[in-house]
């Protein structure tokens, strides 16, 4: 095998290890502390409610409506 090979073959290597310890550091360095976790979570909110709408009409008053659509469409 020639010596270039082996290089390749190093830098490979080099690049795997990075690509392991680098989401692997990061991942320890945030899990370790819990107040990191709740400053990143800080920085955007994940569920954002829209504001709340007026309430449905209760039972009563919808049979009140359709009492009053009933007439309407009797008397015409």
């Amino acid at each position: 095998m020639s010596s270039l090979g082996t290089a390749k073959g190093a830098v490979e290597i080099a690049k795997f290890a990075l690509y392991v310890a680098i989401p692997a550091s990061l991942t320890y360095a945030v899990a370790a502390d819990s107040g990191t976790i709740h400053k990143l979570m800080g920085f955007k909110p994940y569920v954002v409610y829209p504001p709340e709408g007026p309430p449905p009409p209760s039972p009563e008053e919808l049979r009140e409506m359709a009492r009053e659509l009933a007439r309407k469409n009797k008397g015409t």
